[in-house]
């Protein structure tokens, strides 16, 4: 058996675990800059709001029903979602973190344990030791799992568990799931499976197993598989390693000089630099893009991007400092007003698996590597401790594109300064 464990609402949740007298009002979080809603709770959703709202179109509306609104504050998600998953870890011998508000968890050995009773207790636990809400599925796949955890958070006869144990219950729940709604069948999927009146979970359990795997292929199949509760897939316990990794921003102001871009893209790759470096990972190949507004006038349009290959798989700032700045020459256009640029690597690697291979051309001794190396472990020993920006290569300029964020909440949990304050 799988139990899923989902955080409700999670941002909007986050939000009202420090401010109680938002537990009834309605509540929207902002994506960066300001621009659209991508969290909303409940009252909020009755209101008629949607998800990807841009925030000004609908202004009138969250001023009429007096909504909090608050911009995007990762620093104190990210932290919310370490403690829900830290508490969700002792509660089961083996857990594996799906995203930020989403936790597999094993549930093979709680065979003797009252189930829905025991969902109960996690759900009470995580709202003790977080104040967040949650909602649990179990079901004897990951795929029914997921359906039992919708169930659970759309349908109130649940009251946020849902267990499917037995074949009548996994049967009916899969006549209440459309085809749309499982797990791993997107939009193309969805339509061609309409087209073929495949329209519940229940029709693609039933469907030919030959038709399926012709049609969705493997991944099809193992859906399949899992809707008719066979396990194909087992609970990841290690992270697979990431295949690329990419910073970019949207601009809360107009871009159009060089310069700027290059303060800009020097940031970007340098936290692209910092995140390989936490991987313990090299890239070897290195993606610049730059981007106007797509709300301008289709011909002042422009997304500049080139990929280039790096001289050699490496995770140090400087060097993909210096091959972004060369990139970004060679995609700017002048007169361009800029909205968004962005780094990527790809082509990466675990550092313990590359062999060094030095190039016939190399600018470089392999003694200035080994220097640059340290140097690299330095300045994140210091900023770990320090905080991040601490230390930071002369071409960065991390301030001047910090989203815009008027509505900001503090970082309670992560910031002394921030803390909350009781006043006797």
């Amino acid at each position: 058996m799988f139990a899923l464990v989902d955080c409700n609402n999670f941002y909007a949740s986050c939000e009202r675990a420090f401010k109680p007298a938002l537990r009834l009002r309605p509540v929207v979080v902002l994506s960066n800059n300001d621009g659209c809603i991508i969290a909303r709770s409940e009252e909020a959703k009755t209101l008629g709001i949607q998800m990807g709202t841009p925030e000004f179109k609908c202004r009138l509306l969250l001023k009429q029903h007096d909504v909090a609104v608050f911009s995007s504050n990762y620093a104190l998600y990210g932290d919310m979602s370490s403690r829900v998953m830290a508490t969700l870890a002792a509660l089961a011998p083996e857990i594996e973190v799906y995203s930020i508000d989403e936790a597999f968890l094993d549930m093979s050995s709680f065979s003797r344990f009252d189930l829905p009773d025991y969902a109960r207790q996690m759900r009470r636990t995580v709202r003790l030791h977080t104040g967040i809400p949650v909602c649990v599925g179990i079901a004897p796949t990951k795929t029914l799992a997921k359906i039992a955890n919708r169930l659970a958070k759309k349908n109130p006869h649940y009251q946020g568990v849902c267990v499917l144990a037995t074949a009548e219950e996994i049967q009916a729940a899969l006549l209440h799931t459309k085809v749309e709604d499982i797990w791993g069948i997107g939009r193309q999927w969805s339509k061609l499976l309409q087209a073929k009146r495949i329209e519940s979970a229940a029709d693609l359990a039933a469907a030919p197993a030959a038709w399926v795997r012709k049609h969705l292929h493997v991944v099809g199949a193992r859906i399949q598989a899992e809707l008719q509760g066979k396990s194909c897939l087992p609970m990841e316990l290690v992270r697979p390693a990431k295949q690329s990794i990419c910073t970019s921003r949207s601009f809360g102001r107009n871009v159009s000089t060089l310069a700027e871009l290059q303060q800009a893209v020097a940031t970007f790759a340098s936290k692209c630099a910092v995140k390989l470096r936490k991987e313990d990972s090299l890239a070897s190949l290195l993606t610049v893009f730059i981007a106007t507004s797509p709300f301008d006038e289709s011909s002042d349009r422009y997304w500049g991007t080139r990929t280039a290959a790096l001289p050699h798989p490496t995770q140090d700032s400087i060097a993909i400092l210096k091959a972004a700045e060369t990139i970004l020459d060679g995609i700017f256009r002048d007169g361009n007003v800029y909205k968004k640029a962005g780094v990527m690597v790809s082509g990466i690697v675990p550092r313990a698996s590359c062999s060094t291979t030095l190039s016939l051309f190399a600018e470089e001794a392999p003694a200035a590597n080994a220097r640059d190396a340290k140097l690299m472990q330095a300045m994140d020993a210091i900023n770990q401790r320090y905080g991040s920006g601490t230390v930071r290569l002369a071409a960065e300029n991390a301030e001047s594109w910090k989203p815009h964020q008027e509505r900001l909440s503090p970082r309670y949990s992560t910031r002394l300064d921030e803390i909350i304050e009781v006043r006797v």
